[in-house]
């Protein structure tokens, strides 16, 4: 096989290495540094549920406590928003004023599709306008932005019109949203006025290819796309193409990595991890065979676009995992999907107590059962 050809099993050893996930990190003397360098390395994390992103920092860095990404949150360090996808991302305050720009035409392309037939009916600026002052005023939920505009915008639900100011504006989820241990309704306002500072105003498309090849590559463009949302990115890799490797799939599919980029031996070990819910490792690309099956795909992604928390053997998905109370035991439930070898039968037990002990320290009960694998 020519040596320009990336296996399967060569791209998973790449995808799990540059997520932080063939080793933990070791704990920094400054845990708030690392754990806000972390975020800006993954290009964010996944958020639309509040307490993911705290999962997915526990199953990549050594010693990580959840308040080290509380007090984040709560001094404004970094923030929840729509980005890549449409979908809520916990980014950092930097990558918030930087990628909600680079990711905005993907985000248009939603009005048409919220907006239905009215479209072209739309004084978006004036939306927009009324949206952004209201949140300014003072942070609202949906449903208080939706109820103000529809006084005004009679023709639309209250959800769409809500909708579509998340769009034109961006908004973010403050705390106590997102805040470990705490509750609350998403409230939202405007990133400038939260962060203090203004958006980044034209940054170079670019910047989005690197970063993302930088956290998920190798990668198609097609991948590239899928990640982010937005589409015509041919021109803007074109760009680049200079400056990066170009490989090849199994399937012949060029993939393009940035020349310097980590690429693992296809045969170092990969030890069992516990992913988080919603986690970009398993949204991140058109084509996801790299680290789960078409078979098991099917079965993982429920029709309600919930996505559990995965179970990585080897370096793939092998099942998924949900934590449960029953009485005074908290109890760590791992759906299989196939037959478990014993030897990973036990390192999945150790990695779910360390999970438990994470999640439930309150609870001295912990259990991890392994359901029936199920065809």
């Amino acid at each position: 096989m020519s040596a320009d050809v990336l296996t399967q099993r060569a791209l998973n050893r790449a995808l799990l290495h540059r997520q932080l996930l063939l080793s933990r990190v070791p704990a920094a003397a400054d845990r708030h540094d690392q754990v806000l360098a972390t975020v800006e390395h993954l290009a964010g994390l996944q958020a639309q549920a509040p307490f993911p992103p705290y999962y997915g920092l526990w199953s990549r860095l050594d010693g990580f406590r959840p308040a080290d990404l509380a007090e984040l949150l709560t001094t404004r360090q970094v923030v929840r928003i729509a980005l890549m996808r449409g979908t809520i991302h916990l980014v950092s305050a930097r990558d918030c004023l930087l990628l909600r720009p680079l990711v905005q035409p993907g985000l248009d392309q939603y009005l048409g599709v919220i907006l239905g037939g009215r479209l072209g009916e739309m004084d978006l600026a004036r939306l927009a306008a009324a949206g952004r002052a209201l949140a300014q005023e003072r942070p609202c939920t949906f449903s208080e932005l939706g109820t103000h505009l529809a006084e005004h915008w009679p023709g639309q639900t209250p959800s769409q019109l809500a909708r579509a100011v998340r769009v034109l504006v961006p908004l973010v989820q403050v705390p106590p949203r997102g805040v470990w241990g705490a509750s609350g309704q998403a409230r939202h306002a405007p990133a400038e006025a939260w962060l203090g500072q203004p958006l980044e105003q034209a940054p170079a498309p670019e910047i989005l290819v690197r970063r993302y090849l930088a956290a998920f590559g190798p990668a198609t463009v097609a991948d590239l796309q899928r990640w982010s949302g937005r589409g015509r990115l041919r021109e803007i890799v074109a760009r680049l193409r200079p400056g990066l490797r170009q490989f090849r799939d199994e399937r012949g599919r060029e993939l393009l990595d940035l020349p310097d980029a980590p690429r693992p031996d296809p045969d170092t070990p990969a030890p069992v991890r516990l992913v988080a819910e919603f986690d970009n490792l398993l949204l991140a690309h058109a084509d996801r065979t790299r680290i789960i099956s078409e078979p098991h795909r099917r079965r993982f992604m429920t029709v309600n676009a919930v996505i559990p928390g995965a179970v990585l053997v080897d370096g793939f998905v092998a099942g998924s995992w949900r934590i449960t109370m029953d009485g005074e035991t908290a109890t760590l439930a791992i759906r299989p999907f196939e037959p478990v070898r014993r030897a990973a039968i036990s390192d999945i037990e150790a990695e779910g107590q360390r999970l438990l002990e994470f999640a439930r320290p309150q609870i001295a009960a912990r259990d991890v059962r392994f359901e029936p694998v199920t065809g």
